[in-house]
C-alpha cells in the first residue's frame, strides 16, 4: 500500500531542500522561498499586515517572535546573560553580538576590501561606501542617505524635533548622542581613563582619540591622495580641498569657506566695520563684499 501522505510531504520537502529549488514565489516581487511559511511571513512586507498586538501598550507585530521580544521591554526581564562579564540582555541575538566584544570575532566580511565586521547590519551599512547606493531619501528637499537613521535625525532639521530630553535639566535634542554627551556635563564622571599616561574623559570616542596620539594609529585615509588622518573630521575636512566645496557661508556677502573657524573668523572681521555703520553689502572693488584672501572691504554707510 501506499506511504502515509506526511511522509510524502516530508520526503518532498527533504527533495526541495536538498535540491536548493524554491517553489513558493511572491506575485508581489518575485522573490522565491522554499517553504510555504517563509512566503506567508514575507507576504507581510507588502501588506503592511501587522496581526500579532501587545496587550500593554497596543503596539503591532508582523512576526510572533517580534511580539514575544517586544514584551519583554514591559516586563524588564533579560533572560540571556553574558558568562564573561554577567551583563543580561532581552534578546538572545543581542547577547551573541555582545559576546564578540570580548572574543573579538568579526564573522561578517566585506567581499570588495576584506574589512571585517561584528554585525551583519555593519556590513550591510559599509557596502555602500563600494556602491555610492543611498537609499533613503528625504521628501523635503530630496537629499539622500544611506542609513535609515541618518534621514531620520535629517528630517529633525525639518520639523524642528528635540524628542531626547535632558531629565537634570530639561534641555531637548535632536540625537540621543548629543544628549548623552550632555548629561556627562551635569555628572562630570571623566569615566574614561587611559591606560598610558591615566588622562580621563567624559565620552569613549574622546579616549579613542587620544590613545593615538599614543600609538600614532591614522584609520582615516583619503581615497585621492592616500594622506591619512587620526580623526574622521580631519579626514572630511581635508576632502574639501580635492572637491573644492565651500560648506559655509557667509550670510552677509555670500564668500564661502572651506573650514567654520574660516567663516567664523571673516564674521568677526565684518563685525569690528560694522560697529556704528550698516553695511552695504557691496564691495567697492569686486561687488561681493569681500577681497581676495578674505579681506573685507565693504561700502559702509552711517547710521542715521
Amino acid at each position: 500500500c501506499d506511504p502515509p501522505d506526511n511522509q510524502n510531504n516530508a520526503s518532498s520537502h527533504s527533495s526541495a531542500v536538498s535540491s536548493n529549488t524554491k517553489p513558493f514565489s511572491c506575485g508581489d516581487c518575485g522573490k522565491s522561498f522554499s517553504q510555504k511559511g517563509n512566503l506567508s511571513i514575507h507576504k507581510l512586507t507588502h501588506t503592511g499586515e501587522k496581526p500579532f498586538s501587545c496587550g500593554d501598550c497596543g503596539k503591532s507585530f508582523g512576526l510572533k517572535r517580534h511580539l514575544t521580544m517586544h514584551k519583554l521591554t514591559h516586563t524588564g526581564e533579560k533572560p540571556f546573560s553574558c558568562g564573561d562579564c554577567g551583563k543580561s540582555f532581552n534578546r538572545k541575538e543581542v547577547l551573541t553580538m555582545h559576546i564578540r566584544t570580548h572574543t573579538g570575532e568579526k564573522p561578517f566580511i566585506c567581499g570588495d576590501c576584506g574589512k571585517s565586521f561584528r554585525h551583519k547590519g555593519s556590513l550591510k551599512i559599509h557596502i555602500f561606501s563600494h556602491t555610492g547606493e543611498k537609499l533613503f531619501s528625504c521628501g523635503d528637499c530630496g537629499k539622500s542617505f544611506n542609513k535609515r537613521g541618518n534621514l531620520n535625525m535629517h528630517l529633525r532639521t525639518h520639523t524642528g524635533e528635540k524628542p531626547f530630553s535632558c531629565g537634570d535639566c530639561g534641555k531637548s535634542f535632536n540625537q540621543r548622542g548629543n544628549l548623552t554627551t550632555h548629561i556627562r556635563t551635569h555628572n562630570r564622571d571623566n569615566s574614561f581613563r587611559c591606560g598610558d599616561c591615566g588622562e580621563s574623559f567624559d565620552e569613549k570616542g574622546h579616549l579613542t582619540e587620544h590613545i593615538r596620539t599614543h600609538t600614532g594609529e591614522k584609520p582615516y585615509r583619503c581615497g585621492d591622495c592616500g594622506k591619512s588622518f587620526n580623526q574622521k573630521a580631519d579626514l572630511r575636512r581635508h576632502i574639501l580641498t580635492h572637491t573644492g566645496e565651500k560648506p559655509h557661508g557667509c550670510s552677509v556677502c555670500g564668500k564661502g569657506f572651506t573650514h567654520k573657524s574660516h567663516l567664523l573668523r571673516h564674521d568677526k572681521e565684518i563685525a569690528s566695520h560694522q560697529q556704528g555703520y550698516v553695511p552695504h553689502q557691496i564691495c567697492r572693488r569686486h561687488g561681493s563684499g569681500c577681497l581676495p584672501g578674505g579681506q573685507v572691504h565693504l561700502q559702509l554707510l552711517p547710521v542715521h
